[in-house]
């Protein structure tokens, strides 16, 4: 029987091992989309204890300690850090099987050198030792991501943050590049006119500009397109249900912004009309840059319409939704295109019956001017799980290079979420060791251990354009 989460885990066979610790292991982390809020790695915050490090906005833990019957006082409520924490180890013994039992230990191991269980008995010995080591400088942000052999981090950011904190990192001189990447996403939600007017007066502050007609929502978002480019960012992020790609004429946009602008709901048609122009346009610009763009697919947000009134979104009420994919993107994809302004791309998908969709889709698009144009992202979400990325690199192996693929990212708002990294590698390295042992592969070291390099750094440290924009990204060939 093989120990608990020993050095060996995941890895399954002889060959595995040797790719993993031979050649993942010490690769450095190129994390190209998270949700890290970067004052704080402006701050270089210390956390007070390992609650505020570890539960503080994590809706995944929060989601499982919910179904396990712990109130909600003590996720996002008013109970005491250790309280919260209580209940938190007193819920993962029933985690069993989920993915968080094993980011636990993994983040315990990592950051702590603590090799226990989490559970009840256990709980107050871990939590004074974490928390002490968190107290201490050897922990503050910054040299969490230094622990971590980050390389380069992506923040997601609004159009209309200011990007101080960047700025502050850049001055500075941390020498982790913390860039921002463009979430245009408040800039499209026009079915609620209340809440999209009150987005569009932050963007009129941030940009300068007065946004009383449509093209004045496109030069305030052009400016800001441009300012983020300034401050060192070259990538996009989008975070939709759907690709919008309905047919549309400009004046019919320009009459339906100003209905939303007076405060009038647009029907489902104009909406998905005004969305559709919105997102041609920003891809547009973003190929001018030569940005990469992001496109994360198929989440069914805020569903507990209570709690959404009571803790706001992001707060673990979302799930998987069964939108229909295929005919858009194509649509939308060719359109780009077919003027030769398509950017290089990157699709997620949440709903895992979408996984050979993109992996087929991507195939289309791939022109041969460089490697990998168009990506089948990583697995997301909910499916950034064992089971889940085994899927999607079986779909993408199988209908598509996934020597060429760019790896993963934590989409994490939290500073210990960088085993998963590890957990992606080492299940790279589990699937290719076993195909060289079956006589699938050949038994070419060499070669395979390349391939397992590049997906974890390489790949991306050359798809996306930092080294055109003077971004050291850590060891290069």
């Amino acid at each position: 029987m093989k120990k608990f989460l020993d050095e060996h885990f995941l890895l399954n066979n002889n060959t595995a091992k040797r790719l993993y610790h031979d050649y993942a292991k010490e690769m450095p982390v190129i994390d190209y989309h998270c949700h890290l809020p970067p004052a704080q790695i402006a701050a270089d915050t210390k956390f007070g204890n390992l609650t505020q490090a570890w539960l503080y906005g994590d809706h995944y833990k929060w989601r499982a300690m919910r179904t396990n019957g712990v109130p909600e006082s003590y996720c996002t409520g008013n109970r005491s850090d250790w309280e919260k924490f209580e209940k938190w180890a007193e819920t993962v013994p029933y985690t069993l099987r989920n993915p968080l039992y094993h980011w636990t230990h993994l983040e315990l191991q990592r950051y702590f050198d603590i090799h226990d269980v989490l559970n009840a008995a256990s709980a107050a010995d871990i939590y004074k030792n974490a928390s002490a080591q968190l107290g201490t400088s050897a922990y503050s942000t910054r040299n969490l991501l230094r622990k971590m052999n980050v390389a380069l981090v992506c923040t997601t950011d609004d159009p209309a943050d200011t990007l101080e904190y960047h700025q502050q990192l850049k001055q500075d001189g941390f020498e982790i590049p913390i860039l921002p990447a463009f979430r245009p996403d408040q800039s499209m939600n026009v079915d609620d006119p209340e809440k999209y007017n009150q987005y569009l007066q932050r963007l009129e502050e941030a940009s300068g500009i007065i946004i009383a007609t449509y093209n004045d929502l496109l030069d305030a978002l052009k400016n800001r397109h441009d300012f983020f480019a300034s401050q060192g960012c070259s990538v996009s992020d989008h975070g939709i249900e759907e690709i919008y790609a309905e047919d549309f004429q400009e004046k019919d946009i320009h009459a339906i912004f100003l209905k939303v602008r007076g405060g009038k709901i647009p029907s489902l048609q104009e909406a998905r009309q005004i969305k559709s122009a919105l997102l041609l346009q920003l891809a547009e610009w973003d190929w001018e840059k030569g940005w990469v763009q992001q496109y994360h697919l198929g989440a069914l947000r805020n569903n507990n319409s209570r709690m959404m009134r009571l803790l706001g979104p992001d707060t673990g009420w979302d799930s998987i939704g069964d939108f229909s994919q295929a005919r858009a993107l194509a649509k939308f994809l060719d359109r780009l295109d077919s003027q030769d302004k398509l950017a290089r791309t990157i699709l997620y998908n949440l709903n895992p019956a979408d996984n050979e969709l993109l992996a087929t889709m991507i195939g289309n698009f791939n022109d041969g001017s460089i490697a990998g144009k168009v990506q089948f992202g990583s697995a997301w979400w909910f499916l950034d799980q064992k089971d889940g990325m085994i899927r999607q690199l079986n779909a993408l192996s199988n209908m598509g290079l996934l020597s060429r693929f760019v790896g993963m990212l934590t989409d994490s708002r939290s500073f210990l979420s960088y085993p998963r990294h590890e957990y992606f590698r080492r299940i790279v390295c589990e699937l290719l060791g076993q195909e060289v042992e079956n006589g699938e592969l050949p038994n070419d070291i060499e070669w395979i251990g390349k391939v397992v390099k590049d997906i974890c750094y390489y790949n991306a440290q050359q798809y996306f354009n930092w080294k055109e924009l003077g971004v050291e990204t850590g060891v290069t060939r």
